[in-house]
């Protein structure tokens, strides 16, 4: 079928087409408890597809996609393109080229999905489950994906990776009040270790939920990140080292020159990896066709490279830019140790948190948290978070030791100076 698809789109009149086809094949497991509730074998096709048209004798390129569904005829498949082909004469951008065909090792790592989806069963039940804090419930989903992309101008690759999700609900229990805990890990295969330390957590957060006093209001206050929302701040430095951004001039960010006058914290370095230990990212070429590498977005603080999608990179004269897949960040001069002395506000749970690209603003409602005054530790929630990263990146502090979460690894604990913590109080 895919293959009459591209003799389709050849004879349709297109200037330019991507098609992409993911056979996603593997588990799905839904537990009560422990208790297995009802599980399925799952063999799915997604096929995409995206044609570009030149308009206004060239002036203008524009584009429009579509999923073809797998049981399609060959009819029904050509008046989609036909239909794509109009729709995007409706779009105007400035004409770029396709990604041509460059060397490139893309992945072929086949899964063995029953082991996995056994391996995450298998954990779960090792769990060190109490009387008042225990798994509610727990769904997951193992697949093994062959994904192909082609385009117009020749690039044809195929690759096969493991992609692996588990949501599990747990439950704290105390003098009659009781409370649900959501989680969502997503992964390659199974990390056992890295699920059974953060359902560990869950547990404990979920236990210190049901004592909180509401957060004081201490104005200004040092914020420790110590979980997966910390990987929102470090997006922030992968977002502004972006084409698409500095081309539309949302950032000001240029290569070579330091992100903020008089630096005193950390100075950070963030580099694109093109494979990360059980990422479910880990891949040889982005969704456009580009081949990934290893290479620095930013070093001490400094721009290195700015990457991204085709269009706003081909804009830039970048010619051997990708989209990043797996991202590591380090340059922490402190340990954990170190990073937990004195007074600060260590923040685990938000209902939001967000960090604003653009503008660099920072916002999130605090769940739960925990005040540090010396020796005192008090479970806090309620109340929220604020500030700039425009500020914070001129004074601000990681460990050295790292975590990660999916397709990022970062410092396991960043703390941010001078936070305004509006009380709950």
């Amino acid at each position: 079928m895919l293959e009459q698809i591209v003799s389709l789109l050849k004879e349709s009149g297109v200037h330019a087409w991507e098609l992409s086809d993911v056979q996603n094949r593997g588990w799905e497991f839904y537990f009560i408890r422990h208790a297995l509730d009802q599980n399925r074998a799952k063999n799915v096709e997604h096929i995409q597809i995206k044609v570009y048209q030149l308009i206004e004798d060239g002036k203008f390129m524009g584009s429009a996609s579509a999923e073809l569904p797998p049981t399609a005829t060959l009819e029904e498949a050509k008046k989609l393109i036909s239909d794509l082909a109009y729709r995007a004469t409706l779009v105007k951008n400035r004409p770029y080229p396709l990604n041509p065909p460059r060397a490139g090792q893309p992945m072929t790592d086949a899964s063995d999905t029953a082991a996995i989806a056994e391996d995450f069963i298998r954990t779960m039940r090792s769990l060190p489950e109490t009387e008042n804090e225990d798994v509610n419930s727990y769904e997951i989903f193992v697949s093994d994906k062959i994904r192909r992309f082609l385009n117009s101008e020749g690039v044809d690759i195929t690759e096969r990776y493991p992609d692996s999700m588990i949501e599990v609900v747990v439950n704290a229990r105390r003098d009659g009040h009781e409370i649900e805990l959501y989680r969502n890990f997503t992964s390659g295969s199974c990390d056992s270790e890295a699920l059974k330390r953060d359902l560990g957590k869950a547990m404990a957060y979920g236990r210190d939920r049901l004592v909180t006093r509401p957060t004081p209001n201490l104005e200004k206050a040092d914020v420790l990140f110590s979980g997966s929302d910390a990987c929102s701040i470090y997006e922030y430095f992968v977002d502004r080292c972006n084409a698409a951004m500095i081309f539309r001039k949302l950032s000001d960010w240029t290569v070579g020159q330091p992100i903020a006058e008089d630096i005193r914290g950390d100075r950070v370095n963030v580099y694109a990896r093109r494979t990360l230990p059980n990422s479910s990212r880990n891949r040889g070429f982005d969704a456009e066709g580009a081949p990934i590498r290893d290479t620095a977005l930013l070093e001490e603080s400094v721009p290195k490279e700015i990457l991204g999608g085709r269009m706003f990179a081909s804009y830039m004269g970048l010619e051997n830019s990708f989209n990043p897949t797996n991202i590591e960040v380090s340059g922490g001069t402190k340990t954990e140790e170190e990073l937990r002395r004195g007074s600060y506000l260590e923040a685990v749970e938000f209902s939001d948190f967000q960090v604003d690209a653009m503008t660099g603003d920072i916002f999130g409602e605090i769940r739960l948290g925990y005040w540090h005054d010396g020796d005192t530790v008090t479970p806090v929630s309620g109340g929220s978070v604020s500030g700039s990263m425009l500020d914070f990146v001129k004074d601000f502090s990681m460990s050295v030791e790292q975590a990660q979460y999916d397709s990022m690894r970062i410092p396991a604990l960043t703390l941010l100076k001078n936070v305004t913590v509006t009380g709950a109080e």
